[in-house]
């Protein structure tokens, strides 16, 4: 069996999970690595919203509240890629789950992942944004498209049933 494994971008969405059923369908029974990409701090971000250009007094920060709340996010984050690392074994394709602090931009920490791993492919949803959106708030796809060290899969839009 190939040893090098499949990384499958996961947030949960139907683009993803279409994405996830097709390689697995495609790529089975090379082994999977289920990603869930979380933002790692956005607790501590809160914390300071109110104060930000207001003229307000700065915010009461808590940090233990802060530190459960991200705990919170990290874990749910985990949950969603074992859950999707599920639906991709009983889809005959061996996955394990992986939660990754976003330390930059989604784009970069997938293709990171994929590096560390030195995944066979890399395999994402494809959501359907309109130009203006795309154009507005960049592309995590165009930088998988630039960026990623192997080949990029990706997934049907999933209102696309041909």
């Amino acid at each position: 069996m190939p040893s090098r494994p499949v990384v499958i971008a996961f947030d949960g969405s139907p683009a993803a999970l279409r994405a996830l059923q097709e390689a697995a369908e495609l790529l089975a029974p090379r082994p999977g690595l289920v990603v869930v990409v979380w933002e790692a701090g956005v607790a501590y971000d809160y914390a300071t919203i109110p104060s930000t250009g207001l003229d307000l007094p700065p915010a009461q920060f808590d940090l233990r509240s802060a530190a459960k709340l991200d705990e919170a996010v990290y874990s749910n984050a985990l949950e969603l890629a074992r859950k999707g690392a599920g639906i991709a074994t009983s889809l005959g394709m061996p996955a394990e789950a992986m939660a990754v602090a976003d330390e930059l931009t989604v784009g970069e920490t997938l293709v990171q992942v994929a590096r560390d791993v030195d995944a066979a492919t890399l395999v994402v949803g494809r959501h359907g944004h309109s130009a203006l959106r795309e154009a507005l708030l960049g592309s995590t796809m165009k930088h998988l498209l630039h960026n990623t060290p192997c080949p990029l899969l990706v997934g049907r839009h999933a209102e696309n049933n041909t």
